[in-house]
């Protein structure tokens, strides 16, 4: 079965508009010429893509199956066109791209504009999530993620490192005392990132410790964490680039300053196994990780880690 690649587009575009005549548009289409071609794509599959009333469209069952495998159709014919392209200024096509919400507003979002102007042929498709998502199954291009990465057949790249710190606000130090070991950690509130309870902090010697760090609060999204400790509540374990603008500004300080949090951990690209690298994925990632690395600078580079 063969498929005119602009009715897959239309189809794409329609889904994601929620309107046939308003994605047409977008193709110089009229809205009759549109929905011929909608129909001609669903006669093609002999399956119904869309419920349709006088006001709004809306996927079917079938269609958000087909959605998924029309994107990634588009996606490799892209692939194919930049592979043949010998300059950055043909690169072109749609790019999915999966990281956390908390990430992307320091280190991806201030850059967004700036990446447009430089490749304006290429679409984004952001998911901002704490969640690990399946990239390989959900279709995504790349993740963004932090710390340790797990064993598995997805190509991963290394982005920068990501030192973390023990933080608190001055005022809950005053009240409830500085720790000095990491067992007088058990002696305060601790604020924990998800399921994260056991924190292993390294001394000067080289010597690990653990210490299973309880709280009154579970939180699995890491701003949540990061707005309880500079409101006062208690201690939290955060990533530098996170937290250095408050510790510059004297908002936060560091708790056992003399210890460092293991494992080191690193930020990271990961993407789908078995593929040479698409145009527009090593575009993304070679402009996004120059700037991740200035901002990381900028926002911890003053401290002695």
């Amino acid at each position: 079965m063969s498929f005119d690649v602009k009715n897959l587009k239309l189809f794409i575009r329609a889904a994601t508009l929620g309107a046939i005549g308003r994605a047409g548009a977008e193709f110089n289409l009229s809205s009759t010429n549109a929905t011929q071609r909608i129909k001609a794509l669903e006669a093609d599959l002999g399956v119904k893509l869309f419920n349709r009333t006088t006001r709004a469209i809306s996927l079917t069952s079938d269609g958000e199956i087909f959605l998924e495998h029309a994107k990634r159709i588009i996606s490799e014919i892209e692939d194919a066109q930049n592979a043949l392209s010998k300059t950055t200024k043909t690169v072109s096509g749609h790019l999915r791209v999966t990281t956390s919400a908390s990430f992307a507003r320091s280190h991806i979002i201030p850059f967004i504009p700036a990446f447009f102007n430089q490749y304006p042929d290429v679409t984004l498709d952001l998911n901002l999530t704490d969640t690990i998502v399946d990239i390989v199954e959900q279709g995504y291009d790349v993740a963004f993620r932090i710390g340790e990465l797990v064993p598995s057949s997805l190509l991963a790249q290394r982005i920068d490192d990501n030192p973390q710190a023990l933080v608190a606000t001055p005022e809950y130090i005053a009240k409830n005392g500085m720790p000095e070991t990491p067992q007088d950690l058990l002696h305060h509130t601790c604020l924990p990132l998800g399921e994260t309870r056991l924190w292993r902090l390294v001394d000067e010697n080289g010597v690990e410790h653990e210490t299973r760090v309880d709280g009154p609060l579970k939180v699995n999204l890491g701003d949540a964490v990061g707005a309880l400790v500079l409101s006062g509540m208690g201690i939290g374990f955060t990533a530098l680039w996170h937290s250095g603008p408050d510790l510059a500004s004297g908002r936060l300080i560091r708790v056992l300053p003399n210890y460092r949090l293991a494992p080191e951990t690193k930020i990271w690209a990961v993407r789908p196994p078995g593929r040479s690298m698409p145009a527009r994925v090593k575009a993304f990632l070679d402009f996004m990780q120059a700037r991740i690395v200035e901002t990381n600078k900028s926002r911890y580079g003053y401290l002695d880690i």
